[in-house]
Formats: structure tokens, C-alpha cells, sequence
């Protein structure tokens, strides 16, 4: 149903940007995420759950290294043999955004440790400035190999802000705050969440693909129809990869290391789309394929392996 889901707010995103010229950007749309998909899932955590992170803290730094690492380093790889600046960035962004909103659906559903899992969403949003300037090296290194002149036109920095903000801070407190004085609804939430989680991912979805620059694929399929397939194959490199980075790296036997594993595999995709959106100045419009793209590839994945998983 999900896949279903997916599939169908990506083809009506595109479609109504198509005959409406596009929407434009609107940072409500981190808040709608960060209320609808993340906060759900705070409703187990408690503020002493901190001391987790001195009790794992070999689970936590192996994720952070595997994460800002070697992540990384499999993606410029991976991007260098596609000959796309763009698509290469696309790559590399996906390499240091983990984990997503839905990542705690993932882990929750395998039993995995919800308090860790919060643990890994807050230190990859907290570090997003880290991500972006590894971005912007990225950019700055990797111009002469690709024959391009980059140009860091787009200031994040502001971004990352609002991030941490909308994505970590809002639905922290607003769980708090629900859990004090609003008992009731919190019960609902939590009878209602899988409907809820699969209407935010529908109308998220829909309304990035259609964007007004999600619109400039049209004019990519039309001249350059092969770097689809070029960022398709690139994506699931990338994926592949990191599931078997994944797999040999945690024990999922053990709850912790199942809730970093997810955090491996599993790609901030929501949010790299929305850098992209502000990226594309700098790294052109192909950086946005490999990203949609991650869509179809990382989803479908997570359900099926969510099934599966002992």
C-alpha cells in the first residue's frame, strides 16, 4: 500500500507542477514533517534516556563514523563514474542526510531501540551544518574533475537553523506538552499513527515533486534522457553499498544496533530534496534526479526489509 502510495503522490506532484508551472518552496512543509512524522515518535522518549548515549556510545560513534565517513567516500565513487556533476552531488547529499522521518517508523516496527533511534535523528539534524559544508567541499574539490565552474551561491547556513528548529526543537516540546495536558489526544495519535504516517509521506511526496524546480526534469528528459538512467543506476549503487556497509557493521540482534543499522540504510531524502531545491545555482538541475529517484528505491526497500528483518 505504501509503495502504492509513493508511486501515485510522485505522479500527481509532477503532474500538477507540469500544468501549473510548479509550487513555490515553503519551509511549513519541515514543520508539517517534523509534527506529523516525527513527533508521534517521541512519545516513548524521556529526557533521561540522555545517559543512553554514554551507555552506547561505541553503537552511536560507529554510526556517526559510518554516516560523515564512509558513506561519503562510497558516494563520491559512486558519483565520479557518472560524469554528472549534478548527479554526483545528488549522491554525495543523500551520503550525509541519515535517517528521515520515517526512519523511526522503520525502527519502531523492527523493535529497535525508539530512545537511541531519537538519539541518532537529533545528532544527524544537529550536524547538518556539517553536511552542508562537506556539500560545499565537496563542490569546491570535485569542479576541475568534472570540468564546471561551481559557485556557492546559496547561503544554508540560515536553513540549517530552521531545521534543527522545525525538524528537533518544535516536536520535542509539542510532545512534552501533549503528554502534560493532552493525554487524549496523544492516545489517538498513537491508534491513528499509521494513517497518519502514510498520509503525511502522500502529501510530503506530492507536494515536493511539485515544486517549480522539480519541473526542470521535464526539460532534462526531454534533451539528456539518459542521465536517468545513469542516476538510477548511481542511486542503486549507492544503496546497495550502504546496505552492505549496514549489514556488516551492526548486530541486529541487538536493538541498538538494529536502530543504527536503519539509520545506515536509510537517507534523509525529504531533506535533501529540499536542499537541492536551493542547491541548484550551484550544482545544476541533474542534482535533483538521483534524489527523486531515491524515492522509489529507498522506500519500496524499507518496506519490504521491515518485513523480513529478525
Amino acid at each position: 500500500m505504501q509503495i502504492i502510495l509513493v508511486f501515485l503522490a510522485a505522479t500527481l506532484g509532477l503532474t500538477y507542477g507540469y500544468n501549473t508551472f510548479g509550487v513555490p518552496f515553503s519551509p511549513k512543509i519541515c514543520l508539517f514533517a517534523g509534527i506529523t512524522m516525527i513527533m508521534p515518535t517521541l512519545f516513548n522518549f524521556k529526557l533521561k534516556d540522555i545517559k543512553l548515549i554514554l551507555e552506547h556510545k561505541k553503537t552511536l560513534f560507529k554510526s556517526m563514523f559510518i554516516n560523515f565517513i564512509i558513506l561519503p567516500a562510497l558516494a563520491i565513487i559512486i558519483g565520479l563514474q557518472t560524469k554528472d556533476f549534478g548527479i554526483a552531488a545528488g549522491i554525495f547529499l543523500l551520503s550525509v542526510l541519515s535517517g528521515g522521518g520515517m526512519v523511526m517508523h522503520w525502527v519502531k516496527k523492527t523493535e529497535g531501540n525508539t530512545s537511541i533511534g531519537f538519539i541518532l535523528l537529533f545528532l544527524n539534524i544537529v550536524l547538518i551544518t556539517l553536511s552542508l559544508l562537506m556539500l560545499h567541499l565537496f563542490g569546491l574539490y570535485t569542479e576541475a574533475y568534472f570540468d564546471v565552474i561551481y559557485s556557492n551561491e546559496a547561503n544554508l547556513s540560515n536553513f540549517a537553523k530552521g531545521a534543527i528548529i522545525l525538524l528537533i526543537i518544535v516536536p520535542f516540546v509539542t510532545s512534552r506538552l501533549l503528554l502534560w495536558f493532552a493525554k487524549p489526544v496523544v492516545e489517538f495519535i498513537n491508534k491513528y499513527r499509521p494513517i497518519i504516517s502514510n498520509i503525511s509521506i502522500f502529501l510530503i511526496i506530492m507536494y515536493l515533486f511539485a515544486l517549480q524546480n522539480s519541473q526542470l526534469l521535464f526539460d532534462i528528459y526531454d534533451f539528456e534522457p539518459e542521465l536517468i538512467t545513469v542516476s538510477l543506476l548511481a542511486v542503486v549503487a549507492f544503496y546497495v553499498g550502504s546496505f552492505f556497509i549496514a549489514k556488516f557493521s551492526f548486530n541486529k540482534r541487538i536493538a541498538e544496533e538494529r536502530s543504527a543499522f536503519w539509520f545506515t540504510i536509510t537517507r534523509y531524502i525529504t531533506l535533501a530534496m529540499i536542499i537541492s531545491t536551493f542547491s541548484i545555482s550551484s550544482f545544476g538541475a541533474t542534482m535533483l534526479i538521483p534524489i527523486m529517484l531515491a524515492y522509489i528505491v529507498q522506500i519500496p526497500f524499507a518496506i519490504y526489509y521491515s518485513k523480513h528483518v529478525k
